[in-house]
């Protein structure tokens, strides 16, 4: 398979069997995992994912008819400057930073107490590359958009019609990346939200998918909207996921005490 978000894809639904067997819950983790939840989450986004590659896979190619019928002009003022746009080497490139994005999470392997909750991290985050690759291989399977780089007519024509280059819609490269980094700033965030390097965690992993997206661009594999979308939805995926299993009222403290006159007092104190 030509794309390598595919390989990524399978690797991360390949290790969830025996991620959610291993997921632990240390009494300092933020986060509650369940096993019957989490497995019907991995599953039934495994088995929307396994539908979504079918489908891409059973893609039909352009047929010459559509490819004379295809105009720079019909194209949204948005896009429309990237169509023709070839690069092979910003194709390679761009693989740097998106296989590099999902080394982010393995680094809580580095401290003691998010490495104290390794298996439930990791369950959470393959559910959340696993929810990432249903969105992208469904959209990718049904929405038909050739790339920019079917726009340059020097192309030789069975690339042009090629049914792997008919899935702009959208960048699942991006996406990914974004599930990725965005996940591990997440984590960071919950595990450690008085860190004074929250913020260029967050930056960093705002910089590493926009790099991937720009790469993509520019190699003639995605529009700026394929890859503006991917990035929504990959970020919105990194952060729900955790968010979701942060365990209720986290931040509610209760404490006990005695006033000044003598009288018992209880505290209710809520960390925002």
């Amino acid at each position: 398979m030509k794309n390598p978000f595919f390989k990524i894809v399978l690797l991360c639904l390949a290790l969830s069997t025996t991620m959610i067997s291993k997921a632990q819950e240390a009494s300092t983790s933020p986060y509650h995992t369940d096993f019957w939840t989490d497995a019907a989450w991995i599953t039934g986004s495994m088995g929307l994912s396994a539908y979504g590659l079918i489908s891409v896979i059973n893609k039909d190619d352009l047929t010459m008819e559509k490819l004379s019928e295809l105009n720079e002009d019909d194209i949204n003022s948005i896009d429309r400057w990237a169509a023709g746009y070839r690069s092979e080497s910003a194709s390679k490139i761009s693989d740097i930073p998106f296989y590099g994005s999902f080394a982010t999470p393995f680094l809580f392997l580095l401290n003691k107490e998010t490495r104290n909750n390794a298996g439930q991290l990791s369950v959470m985050f393959v559910e959340t590359m696993a929810t990432t690759a249903a969105l992208f291989t469904i959209t990718a399977g049904m929405v038909e958009r050739s790339r920019p780089l079917v726009y340059d007519t020097t192309l030789e024509i069975d690339e042009r019609l090629d049914n792997d280059n008919q899935r702009s819609f959208y960048s699942g490269h991006v996406a990914a990346s974004a599930a990725a980094t965005f996940f591990a700033a997440k984590v960071f965030n919950d595990f450690f939200p008085d860190s004074k390097a929250k913020p260029y965690i967050w930056a960093g992993a705002a910089a590493i998918p926009a790099t991937v997206g720009y790469f993509r661009i520019k190699s003639g594999n995605h529009f700026l909207t394929d890859v503006l979308l991917g990035y929504g939805l990959g970020a919105a995926a990194g952060i729900l996921v955790p968010q979701l299993h942060k365990k209720k009222d986290s931040n509610l403290k209760v404490s006990a005490g005695i006033g000044f006159d003598g009288q018992q007092s209880l505290f209710l104190s809520y960390r925002f």
